[in-house]
């Protein structure tokens, strides 16, 4: 079977929409989450649920974070949260903030967590994605806000979402610079880290770095492999970290502020699949053979680790070697 982003979006949402039902409620509740803005510098914050830290340090799953910088002549925002719900909280946090527009908004991904709040912006607003992300949308989206419904729930406000096209593309390997007036903010692409259309968001001044998905949160969280290519998401994520100062600042995808050094968890942990998952092709074992083999114990704590550990980034790391054979 060929692997295509569509396959494995529904395979995703079919292993959420089974943890969800075993608990009753989606792996996150979008008409419970609450969230709080922190501020790392001068006009320089970071937005997570208020339940974060807490449930970040159990392994347990923790809903979108972001941030939003403010420059003299306005708002850069970093993802726009799942649905208008979630979009009022980050605008009212905004506001609280400063009274100036929100000039630009970042997605990090085309995941919808991060991206369907760009239909509630202001229609001055301008977005900036990748090319792949606009691609994705572009394509696939229908097929998307179907399994997020699936993975989320009905009646979180997926039903109404509709596609908003990119003001600014970045192209592969690409870096623009925006102008908030006095305060300048990077957004470059240093890979494929997750879905080939990643982007990170530097503001230089505070040292903080935004990175969206590739990296989860801190230990005991682990990468999702969602549209495989192991070894090029080690690669990138390692040009992260080896990019960031030692006090550099950290917002991740789903999770409260952490260190350049956090990430580290996160590349261990893609090498030893890498060793291990390598060893297991030499040693002539199938992939079902590998995904017994490889357990990692040294790795676990995530309460996803049954579906992402197996599931999803042993057979994501076999198939990437193998083409390498």
């Amino acid at each position: 079977m060929k692997i295509t982003k569509t396959t494995v979006a529904v395979l995703a949402a079919t292993s959420l929409l089974s943890l969800s039902t075993q608990a009753n409620e989606p792996v996150w509740d979008a008409n419970k989450v609450q969230l709080v803005a922190e501020k790392l510098d001068d006009g320089v914050y970071a937005y997570y649920p208020t339940d974060a830290k807490e449930l970040e340090k159990k392994g347990l799953p923790v809903a979108t974070s972001g941030g939003f910088i403010v420059g003299d002549e306005g708002v850069l925002v970093i993802d726009t949260t799942l649905n208008e719900r979630l979009n009022k909280q980050l605008q009212g946090m905004i506001a609280v903030e400063t009274k100036k527009p929100i000039i630009y908004a970042v997605n990090t991904s085309f995941h919808g967590d991060h991206s369907y709040g760009n239909m509630y912006l202001p229609e001055e607003t301008k977005i900036i994605q990748h090319e792949v992300t606009q691609n994705y949308i572009d394509n696939h989206f229908e097929a998307d806000t179907q399994w997020m419904m699936q993975s989320f729930g009905k009646g979180r406000g997926i039903e109404e979402i509709k596609p908003t096209d990119a003001d600014i593309l970045v192209g592969k390997d690409g870096k623009i610079t925006i102008d908030l007036g006095g305060k300048n903010v990077e957004i470059m692409d240093f890979g494929f880290a997750q879905t080939g259309g990643d982007l990170f968001v530097w503001e230089p001044e505070s040292k903080t770095m935004y990175t969206g998905n590739p990296i989860v949160t801190v230990k005991p969280s682990l990468p999702w492999l969602l549209d495989g290519h192991l070894l090029e998401t080690l690669s990138s994520l390692q040009k992260v970290k080896d990019f960031l100062p030692e006090d550099a600042t950290v917002v991740p995808g789903h999770g409260s502020p952490m260190t350049p050094e956090d990430i580290q968890w996160h590349i261990d942990y893609l090498e030893a699949i890498k060793t291990q998952v390598q060893q297991a092709i030499d040693d002539g074992l199938s992939l079902g053979e590998t995904v017994k083999k490889v357990q990692l114990p040294e790795f676990t704590g995530y309460a996803l680790r049954d579906w992402v550990h197996p599931g999803l980034n042993v057979p994501a790391a076999y198939r990437d070697l193998s083409k390498q054979q």
